[in-house]
């Protein structure tokens, strides 16, 4: 399959057949070898990027049995939007071409524990920056809050809150990128939310937008 004939389909296929060998405990390892080094040191055409949690148990290119230069990913701690991230997206299809972004959260994240944690009006206060970043998180533990009935912090279901904030990372990616919204309108670029099973090892799509 040449770059011209790439699709979001087809690479979001090609992520979930990865995805499959790696919970099967059946990876290839494919382009890791010495040869494909060499053949990257001069360019690179990632087939797909990643924006997700820094979380050390999210290895993309483990998750999806990638290899070098299959995937230009992008993570920071509980996978929040902010400019660098919409602005190195941005740059991986306008620049780098990629069909399909896919957004990956995960359960029994530590963003997302905290963010349910400040709940508890006896929590203590976080480094600022941390706290920045609990904030964006905040709108779906609110949610999920009201949703139960208002519980207590130890009451709110954390995986349905990582998959609020999830939805919400996607939202915020299209609605703040014009260049990647009016790419998924045009049909050139799709855009798959999923959620990591930490145990399984499976990626599970939960928000898919545009044509896949």
């Amino acid at each position: 399959m040449t770059d011209t004939e790439l699709t979001p389909a087809k690479v979001w296929n090609e992520m979930l057949r990865g995805n499959e060998r790696f919970v099967a405990g059946e990876p290839r390892h494919p382009r890791q070898d010495v040869e494909r080094r060499a053949e990257l040191a001069g360019y690179q055409a990632p087939r797909a990027a990643l924006f997700g949690c820094s979380d050390s148990r999210l290895a993309a290119e483990i998750i999806f049995d990638k290899g070098l230069g299959d995937l230009f990913v992008v993570r920071n701690a509980g996978q929040v939007v902010s400019d660098s991230v919409i602005g190195s997206l941005e740059y991986a299809v306008a620049v780098l071409g990629v069909p399909l972004i896919v957004v990956l959260g995960h359960d029994e994240c530590g963003a997302v524990r905290a963010a349910i944690d400040a709940v508890d009006p006896e929590s203590s206060a976080l480094p600022p920056h941390i706290q920045r970043i609990i904030d964006t998180i905040a709108p779906a533990v609110h949610r999920v809050r009201l949703a139960q009935g208002w519980v207590d912090a130890d009451q709110v279901d954390t995986l349905e809150v990582g998959k609020q904030h999830l939805r919400d990372s996607v939202g915020a990616l299209l609605a703040s990128s014009e260049l990647i919204s009016e790419r998924v309108a045009g049909g050139t670029l799709g855009v798959v939310g999923a959620n990591y099973r930490l145990l399984e090892g499976r990626a599970v799509p939960d928000v898919v937008v545009g044509r896949l």
